[in-house]
Protein backbone atom coordinates (compact mmCIF):
# COMPACT_ATOMS: atom_id res chain seq x y z
CA UNK A 1 0.00 0.00 0.00
CA UNK A 2 2.80 2.27 0.82
CA UNK A 3 4.62 1.33 -2.55
CA UNK A 4 1.51 2.17 -4.34
CA UNK A 5 0.79 5.65 -2.27
CA UNK A 6 4.33 6.17 -3.48
CA UNK A 7 4.40 6.07 -6.56
CA UNK A 8 0.77 7.82 -6.74
CA UNK A 9 2.94 10.95 -5.56
CA UNK A 10 5.40 10.14 -8.11
CA UNK A 11 3.25 10.14 -10.56
CA UNK A 12 1.16 13.31 -9.31
CA UNK A 13 4.83 15.42 -9.40
CA UNK A 14 5.85 14.57 -12.63
CA UNK A 15 2.27 15.37 -14.07
CA UNK A 16 2.79 19.02 -12.11
CA UNK A 17 6.59 19.35 -14.22
CA UNK A 18 4.96 18.58 -17.42
CA UNK A 19 2.17 20.81 -16.64
CA UNK A 20 4.10 23.68 -15.53
CA UNK A 21 3.44 26.62 -18.16
CA UNK A 22 4.79 29.34 -15.81
CA UNK A 23 8.07 30.57 -14.50
CA UNK A 24 7.19 32.00 -10.75
CA UNK A 25 8.57 34.76 -9.44
CA UNK A 26 8.93 33.27 -5.56
CA UNK A 27 8.19 29.46 -6.38
CA UNK A 28 9.63 28.92 -2.42
CA UNK A 29 8.22 29.53 0.86
CA UNK A 30 9.65 29.52 4.02
CA UNK A 31 7.80 29.04 7.56
CA UNK A 32 8.55 28.98 11.18
CA UNK A 33 5.69 27.54 13.18
CA UNK A 34 4.74 26.48 16.58
CA UNK A 35 3.29 23.30 17.01
CA UNK A 36 1.34 21.60 19.58
CA UNK A 37 1.83 17.36 19.05
CA UNK A 38 -0.58 15.61 20.76
CA UNK A 39 -0.66 11.61 20.40
CA UNK A 40 -3.75 9.85 20.00
CA UNK A 41 -2.27 6.49 21.44
CA UNK A 42 -3.10 3.55 21.83
CA UNK A 43 -0.80 -0.39 22.63
CA UNK A 44 -0.96 -4.05 22.18
CA UNK A 45 1.20 -5.16 24.98
CA UNK A 46 2.26 -8.66 25.07
CA UNK A 47 2.90 -10.59 28.30
CA UNK A 48 1.31 -8.02 30.91
CA UNK A 49 -1.34 -6.00 28.80
CA UNK A 50 -2.82 -2.75 29.60
CA UNK A 51 -2.20 0.29 27.86
CA UNK A 52 0.15 3.33 26.78
CA UNK A 53 0.73 7.51 27.46
CA UNK A 54 2.29 9.35 25.31
CA UNK A 55 2.89 13.37 26.71
CA UNK A 56 1.77 16.17 24.76
CA UNK A 57 4.05 19.19 23.51
CA UNK A 58 4.86 21.98 21.81
CA UNK A 59 7.94 22.21 19.60
CA UNK A 60 8.97 24.74 16.92
CA UNK A 61 8.99 23.48 13.32
CA UNK A 62 10.19 24.92 10.11
CA UNK A 63 8.95 23.78 6.62
CA UNK A 64 10.37 24.64 3.20
CA UNK A 65 7.95 24.80 0.42
CA UNK A 66 8.85 24.56 -3.56
CA UNK A 67 6.06 25.62 -5.87
CA UNK A 68 6.12 23.67 -9.01
CA UNK A 69 3.17 25.73 -10.46
CA UNK A 70 1.06 28.20 -8.71
CA UNK A 71 -1.36 25.57 -7.02
CA UNK A 72 0.91 22.34 -6.94
CA UNK A 73 3.78 22.78 -4.18
CA UNK A 74 6.07 20.13 -2.02
CA UNK A 75 6.58 20.82 1.78
CA UNK A 76 9.70 19.31 3.42
CA UNK A 77 8.72 19.63 7.21
CA UNK A 78 11.55 19.26 9.91
CA UNK A 79 11.36 19.23 13.78
CA UNK A 80 12.01 16.99 16.95
CA UNK A 81 10.12 15.76 19.79
CA UNK A 82 10.70 14.40 22.73
CA UNK A 83 8.13 12.49 24.57
CA UNK A 84 7.24 10.80 28.23
CA UNK A 85 5.93 7.11 27.97
CA UNK A 86 3.68 5.44 30.29
CA UNK A 87 2.16 1.70 30.31
CA UNK A 88 -0.68 2.33 32.16
CA UNK A 89 -3.67 -0.70 33.71
CA UNK A 90 -0.76 -3.16 33.03
CA UNK A 91 -0.66 -6.28 35.08
CA UNK A 92 2.47 -5.35 37.34
CA UNK A 93 0.38 -1.44 37.13
CA UNK A 94 1.43 1.52 35.95
CA UNK A 95 5.23 1.95 34.83
CA UNK A 96 7.55 4.60 34.10
CA UNK A 97 9.18 4.48 30.93
CA UNK A 98 10.86 7.15 30.88
CA UNK A 99 11.06 9.35 27.47
CA UNK A 100 12.19 9.36 23.63
CA UNK A 101 13.04 11.65 21.18
CA UNK A 102 11.54 11.46 17.58
CA UNK A 103 12.33 13.17 14.61
CA UNK A 104 9.66 12.82 11.72
CA UNK A 105 10.82 14.55 8.45
CA UNK A 106 7.89 14.54 5.99
CA UNK A 107 7.39 15.19 2.98
CA UNK A 108 4.18 16.02 1.55
CA UNK A 109 2.26 17.29 -2.06
CA UNK A 110 -0.47 20.17 -1.55
CA UNK A 111 -2.98 21.77 -4.05
CA UNK A 112 -3.24 25.75 -2.99
CA UNK A 113 -6.58 27.38 -3.75
CA UNK A 114 -4.97 30.67 -4.99
CA UNK A 115 -8.25 32.45 -6.01
CA UNK A 116 -9.79 33.88 -2.70
CA UNK A 117 -7.86 36.61 -2.70
CA UNK A 118 -5.59 37.15 0.67
CA UNK A 119 -6.75 33.46 2.14
CA UNK A 120 -4.94 30.60 0.08
CA UNK A 121 -5.80 27.42 1.72
CA UNK A 122 -4.27 24.14 1.23
CA UNK A 123 -4.51 20.29 1.48
CA UNK A 124 -1.32 17.61 1.34
CA UNK A 125 -1.14 14.16 1.55
CA UNK A 126 2.31 12.33 1.68
CA UNK A 127 4.93 10.43 3.61
CA UNK A 128 6.85 10.66 6.79
CA UNK A 129 9.78 8.48 8.13
CA UNK A 130 10.23 8.74 12.04
CA UNK A 131 13.18 8.00 13.65
CA UNK A 132 13.70 7.11 17.31
CA UNK A 133 16.81 8.48 19.37
CA UNK A 134 17.99 9.60 23.24
CA UNK A 135 15.61 7.28 24.79
CA UNK A 136 15.68 6.83 28.36
CA UNK A 137 14.43 3.75 29.56
CA UNK A 138 12.89 4.90 32.70
CA UNK A 139 13.47 3.42 36.24
CA UNK A 140 11.60 -0.08 35.62
CA UNK A 141 13.26 -0.81 32.40
CA UNK A 142 16.63 -2.19 31.49
CA UNK A 143 16.67 -1.27 27.96
CA UNK A 144 13.83 -0.06 25.40
CA UNK A 145 14.21 -0.43 21.55
CA UNK A 146 11.81 1.75 18.93
CA UNK A 147 11.43 0.45 15.68
CA UNK A 148 11.76 3.54 13.31
CA UNK A 149 8.62 4.03 11.21
CA UNK A 150 7.70 4.46 7.91
CA UNK A 151 4.18 6.11 7.60
CA UNK A 152 1.36 8.11 5.94
CA UNK A 153 0.57 12.13 6.47
CA UNK A 154 -2.39 14.36 5.92
CA UNK A 155 -2.89 17.97 6.08
CA UNK A 156 -4.91 20.75 5.84
CA UNK A 157 -4.08 24.61 6.27
CA UNK A 158 -4.22 28.03 5.43
CA UNK A 159 -1.96 31.07 4.81
CA UNK A 160 -2.71 34.49 4.84
CA UNK A 161 -1.48 37.00 2.91
CA UNK A 162 -0.07 40.47 5.07
CA UNK A 163 1.82 41.79 2.24
CA UNK A 164 3.02 40.08 -1.48
CA UNK A 165 6.05 38.32 0.72
CA UNK A 166 4.85 37.51 4.63
CA UNK A 167 2.01 35.68 5.92
CA UNK A 168 0.76 34.08 8.64
CA UNK A 169 -0.08 30.19 8.79
CA UNK A 170 -2.50 28.18 10.44
CA UNK A 171 -2.02 24.06 9.89
CA UNK A 172 -2.69 20.52 10.81
CA UNK A 173 -1.13 17.71 10.46
CA UNK A 174 -1.69 13.73 11.02
CA UNK A 175 0.38 11.41 10.87
CA UNK A 176 -0.36 7.32 10.78
CA UNK A 177 2.91 6.43 12.85
CA UNK A 178 2.72 2.77 14.14
CA UNK A 179 6.11 1.58 15.97
CA UNK A 180 7.02 -1.72 17.47
CA UNK A 181 8.72 -1.81 20.82
CA UNK A 182 11.08 -3.97 22.89
CA UNK A 183 11.60 -3.30 26.27
CA UNK A 184 13.82 -5.13 28.10
CA UNK A 185 12.48 -5.82 31.98
CA UNK A 186 14.68 -8.43 33.38
CA UNK A 187 15.71 -6.40 36.43
CA UNK A 188 12.38 -4.84 37.82
CA UNK A 189 10.29 -7.77 35.60
CA UNK A 190 12.00 -10.84 35.01
CA UNK A 191 10.56 -10.68 31.18
CA UNK A 192 11.20 -8.66 27.85
CA UNK A 193 7.90 -7.40 26.64
CA UNK A 194 7.02 -6.61 23.25
CA UNK A 195 4.30 -4.14 21.85
CA UNK A 196 2.39 -2.51 19.01
CA UNK A 197 2.32 0.93 19.71
CA UNK A 198 0.17 3.39 17.27
CA UNK A 199 0.94 7.14 18.20
CA UNK A 200 -0.86 8.66 15.58
CA UNK A 201 0.18 12.51 16.33
CA UNK A 202 -2.32 15.62 15.73
CA UNK A 203 0.52 18.54 15.31
CA UNK A 204 -1.23 21.41 15.42
CA UNK A 205 0.70 24.79 14.47
CA UNK A 206 0.16 28.42 13.97
CA UNK A 207 3.18 30.48 12.88
CA UNK A 208 4.80 32.93 10.06
CA UNK A 209 6.01 32.51 6.37
CA UNK A 210 7.97 34.47 3.79
CA UNK A 211 7.58 33.90 0.05
CA UNK A 212 11.40 33.82 -1.86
Amino acid sequence: MKKLVLSTLLFILGSCFLQAQETLDNPWQFRLRGVVVSPDESANIEAIGGDVDISTTLIPELDISYFFTKNWALELILGTTKHDVKAEGTDVGDLDLGHAWLLPPTLTLQYHVTELGNFKPYIGAGLNYTIFYGVDEGPKADDIDYDNSLSFAAQIGIDYMITDKWFVNLDVKKLFLQTDATVNATTALGATVNADVDINPWLIGFGVGIKL
